[in-house]
């Protein structure tokens, strides 16, 4: 049995589980070559799922792990949809065109970020990171969970967030950091993050786990596209806000194999629906009495983790729940 770490490998998780993966149908936002979204797929399809949706803005960045999942086998069905989860007209008529084409989603993995970037706004006027990290992955899983459901047994959400959620808990009363005249690109970055596991936590807590089970997971720290806002000046900020937070993990590198193994465990290892059989080197954190049900929760180095204080709670859940509803004009009515 695979001993799970730091150092756990995406070909490691998925030879362990390759039975949730062969026939499945699998969706990954952000899978531009060269970041743990396309070492994700990568992954998957050396173990012959049936379909892997690529979503995300750039067909070209795309199109090289396409053909990479062509070479390993083609007989997948490996599908570009165009998808910017900075606006509302793209992400609806993205899942208008999943909706259509597909008859089950096994897997979405909400994986599509950005990190620390200047102060903007979307198409539809968020704040661009709270807009394109949580408003767009929330509205894109809303419209897809009849797809989810229509899985049955060992469906699953996995939305990638980061430990730098416990830089900021959600603004509540200033989501825009004040139009911008407050704004901090790593509180910024830190409450997208707190929000995609706020929205596990609601969607474990409404939805049951033998439906659709839901996680948050902390890929580690991999170089990649998605530190292109990110400067000396921005690294030196961040370590000293790191500094100030008893808990935050700080580690080395990971290799883009080893970063995407979390989200590939919190995908596929059954487990988390209560299987004993693959419990055996799991670590439940004192907090957490059994294996029974751990959807919602949150995983870092292939092993539960407790998130910061402001990450959890069904009130702070349910409240950031009907926030993104309200903000977005729709009711999910879970």
């Amino acid at each position: 049995m695979t001993s799970w770490s730091w150092s756990s490998t995406g070909t490691e998780v998925v030879h362990e589980f390759e039975g949730r993966i062969r026939g499945r149908t699998f969706l990954i936002t952000g899978p531009s070559d060269g970041g743990i979204g396309a070492e994700t797929a990568l992954c998957l399809a050396s173990k012959s799922p049936s379909t892997v949706i690529l979503a995300g803005r750039d067909r070209v960045k795309i199109q090289p792990v396409i053909d990479k999942i062509t070479e390993i086998n083609s007989n997948i069905k490996a599908v570009f949809v165009s998808l910017d989860l900075s606006d509302q007209f793209s992400i609806r008529a993205a899942a208008a065109e999943i909706n259509g084409h597909f008859d089950r989603i096994d897997v979405l993995i909400n994986n599509a970020a950005i990190m620390a970037c200047p102060y903007g706004t979307t198409k539809d006027g968020f704040e661009v990171q709270f807009g394109t990290n949580f408003l767009g992955p929330f509205l894109l899983t809303g419209l897809l969970l009849p797809k989810l459901r229509a899985a049955g047994p060992g469906a699953r959400i996995v939305n990638v967030s980061s430990s730098a959620h416990r830089f900021e808990g959600i603004r509540f009363e200033d989501i825009d950091f004040e139009g911008g005249t407050a704004y901090d690109t790593w509180k910024a970055y830190g409450q997208s993050k707190t929000a995609l596991i706020l929205m596990a936590n609601h969607l474990a807590r409404r939805i049951p786990s033998r439906d659709i089970a839901s996680f948050a997971i902390h890929p580690g720290s991999i170089a990649s596209g998605l530190q292109r806002h990110v400067d000396s000046e921005s690294i030196s900020d961040a370590r000293v806000k790191s500094q100030s937070i008893t808990d935050f993990e700080v580690a080395d590198r990971k290799t883009l194999q080893q970063g995407c193994a979390t989200t590939l465990f919190a995908a596929l290892n059954p487990a988390l629906e209560g299987d004993a059989t693959y419990q055996v080197n799991m670590v439940l954190p004192a907090n957490i009495p059994s294996f029974l049900d751990l959807s919602g929760l949150y995983f870092s180095d292939c092993q539960l983790k407790n998130p910061a204080i402001h990450a959890c709670g069904a009130e702070t859940a349910d409240r950031l729940w009907h926030l993104g509803e309200q903000l977005l004009g729709e009711d999910f009515n879970l």
